[in-house]
């Protein structure tokens, strides 16, 4: 029973956040990341610790993803644009590590590369007869192109070689926007089945994450980003921007997958477009 009144009280409140106005919903969003971030300040010691949970979050989302493949034999409901994408972001990414110097983060995303690039094969050659291709068609050159024009003028000022430069920051642009094939997908067929669900909320905490890393360290250093703002450096607003897109993206998934959750439903609705 109070289990019950618990679960109408929450769909109560999911109700009323979803009639609220746009800008009203943005006010709370905006007030629940302060506070998060406030508790994080002051309780997480060391801040690179959301790096690696970031990092952990998305490793869990990948294991969930080749336990639906391996378990289930079926692929319905992935975007294989989005994993394609996401391992020329990693391969990316490892190879600016030969220029800017190897750390745990480089095991991380090589694990991560390795799993992902598993995932495409299956999707590809064991289970392609249950991949809807015709519901994953958004055009990957029309995301990788604008990053890779944007990382030429944008990009990292440091003592590396200017085409790890160019490369980092074009790993960065592509990665906030890696997820926009498998939304699209999901929003053409509104109902989204649990594996599939678990890996893109999990993509969207992992995003969080990542986001709060970044924001708490340019709160730790506003003067000196002014300074290097002020002389025209533009790199550091641009990952902000790239990650405030990524967690803006997700979030409107993540409250249909919490509502849905708290609901005790299995399958995840998302409305019409």
């Amino acid at each position: 029973m109070g289990r019950k009144r618990s679960s109408s009280a929450v769909n109560t409140l999911f109700t009323w956040v979803r009639s609220q106005s746009t800008q009203a919903k943005i006010f709370m969003a905006v007030t629940a990341m302060v506070s998060f971030l406030f508790v994080i300040k002051n309780f997480v010691a060391n801040h690179n610790n959301l790096f690696l949970a970031s990092e952990s979050v998305h490793a869990a989302g990948i294991i969930v993803l080749i336990y639906k493949l391996t378990t289930l034999k079926s692929c319905t409901g992935l975007s294989l644009q989005t994993q394609e994408l996401t391992a020329v972001v990693l391969a990316v990414r490892i190879g600016c590590y030969f220029a800017i110097g190897h750390s745990v983060h480089t095991v991380l995303d090589l694990a991560a590369l390795v799993s992902t690039v598993s995932v495409i094969y299956m999707m590809r050659f064991k289970v392609n007869a249950t991949y809807h291709q015709h519901l994953d068609k958004t055009p990957k050159h029309y995301l990788i192109i604008p990053c890779a024009v944007m990382a030429f003028f944008v990009h990292p000022n440091s003592a590396i070689p200017f085409v790890a430069k160019i490369s980092w920051a074009f790993g960065v642009y592509l990665e906030a926007i890696t997820v926009l094939p498998q939304l699209h997908m999901m929003q053409r067929t509104q109902m989204i089945e649990p594996f599939t669900a678990h890996y893109v909320f999990a993509l969207g905490v992992s995003r969080f994450f990542r986001a709060a890393y970044w924001i708490l360290r340019v709160y730790e250093s506003t003067e000196a980003y002014l300074f290097l703002l002020g002389r025209g450096y533009f790199w550091v607003p641009m990952v902000l921007l790239s990650e405030a897109v990524q967690s803006f993206i997700l979030a409107d998934f993540c409250y249909y997958y919490l509502k849905s959750i708290v609901s005790g439903h299995r399958l995840v609705r998302l409305p019409r477009v």
